[in-house]
């Protein structure tokens, strides 16, 4: 089956400046795609043009094998979800959600039977003649979503759709996000900068960086096998270290600036001596049993205990670098406490190197 979006070389200037910087990438039907990056990235540019308000600079986009070179947005089989939703706060629930169907000169009994199906969809049966005004948050963004996915997009393109919310309303739009799009089965295309969205919801990320994508991949693909530096470092935490080869046959061995001489794993070609090596704090254990082999060990001083509940780190120096580690959730560590030196350990496939230092 031919993907529903082929994107061919896509480069977009403004003046001298590049924002989108000869991207490939193909998404299949039905599948939740999210592009991941900081602000300033490209990626709204690329949402943009996918959309049709922007026309790109070079390169090719197909939808469901058609070229959309010149096609304007509203002839576009796309459908747009942004930050701020955009509801009409004149119209009550279903008439915003029919708003597009009769721009499309739909009958009214189709309209009606196809609003009341949607709202069935997005669990707002009942909801139709309630003011904009009466809903909360959450169901503001299931409006929202219906009235773009009435008119059977090909894709909903949604612009950080979620930034607007409190994090509780947001942690639980997440999941009911996800849930959605598999029922209703639209391709869904997600800008965002909050790496938890991404990894959450997606079928498969692109991470995005200076107008290029840095590595396209299933989430724990992106978070266990970084292809770069700065994904390593923009997806989920890290402890970051500068460090230098010390060699390479038969094994890498790597020195931090501060002295702490690693066993490591290479996640690309090392080249010259500067490279930067990352650890996960959860990929840290606390004081290992001796038999454990492949291990690095090293003394840590406990600096801090941050209490998140699941989420509790402690915050530790080794030498002079600092450096987190995730608090399994159990008892057994339930009496450190600061000022203790405990010994700890890692993998040599939980220190990942990438050459270069880290930007």
């Amino acid at each position: 089956m031919p993907p529903v979006l082929d994107i061919d070389q896509i480069v977009k200037k403004f003046g001298n400046f590049t924002a989108v910087d000869n991207v490939s990438f193909q998404v299949e039907d039905g599948k939740f795609f999210s592009i991941l990056g900081p602000s300033g990235c490209g990626k709204t540019t690329l949402l943009r043009i996918i959309s049709g308000f922007l026309e790109p600079s070079s390169g090719s986009l197909r939808i469901r094998g058609e070229d959309m070179a010149g096609i304007a947005p509203n002839r576009r089989p796309v459908n747009l979800v942004f930050q701020n939703l955009a509801l009409f706060p004149m119209m009550n629930v279903a008439e915003n959600i029919a708003f597009g169907l009769k721009r499309q000169r739909c009958p009214a009994r189709e309209i009606e039977s196809r609003t009341d199906a949607m709202l069935e969809r997005v669990g707002l049966t009942g909801y139709g003649p309630k003011d904009i005004a009466q809903l909360s948050g959450g169901q503001k963004q299931r409006v929202a979503i219906a009235r773009a996915l009435v008119v059977n997009p090909s894709i909903l393109l949604l612009d950080e759709p979620l930034g607007a919310l409190d994090l509780k309303l947001r942690e639980q739009m997440k999941i009911e996000l996800k849930k959605l799009q598999r029922e209703v089965g639209t391709t869904f295309i997600y800008i965002t900068h909050d790496q938890s969205e991404a990894l959450v919801m997606s079928d498969t990320v692109a991470v995005m960086n200076d107008g290029c994508f840095e590595q396209i991949d299933t989430p724990r693909n992106l978070y266990e096998s970084p292809a770069s530096s700065f994904v390593a470092g923009f997806v989920g935490e890290a402890n970051i270290f500068s460090a230098f080869v010390e060699s390479q046959d038969p094994e890498l061995i790597v020195r931090t600036s501060t002295g702490l001489v690693m066993r490591a794993t290479a996640m690309q070609q090392m080249e010259g001596r500067e490279c930067s090596l990352f650890i996960r704090p959860e990929s840290i254990i606390l004081m290992p049993d001796d038999n454990l082999e492949d291990l690095n060990r090293f003394e840590l001083v406990v600096e801090a205990i941050l209490f998140d509940g699941s989420n509790t780190k402690i915050l530790a120096m080794q030498g002079d670098s600092e450096i987190t580690v995730a608090l399994p959730q159990n008892q057994q560590f339930a009496h450190i406490a600061v000022g203790d030196h405990i010994n700890a350990g890692v993998h040599v496939d939980g220190c990942k190197c990438y050459s270069g230092e880290m930007s």
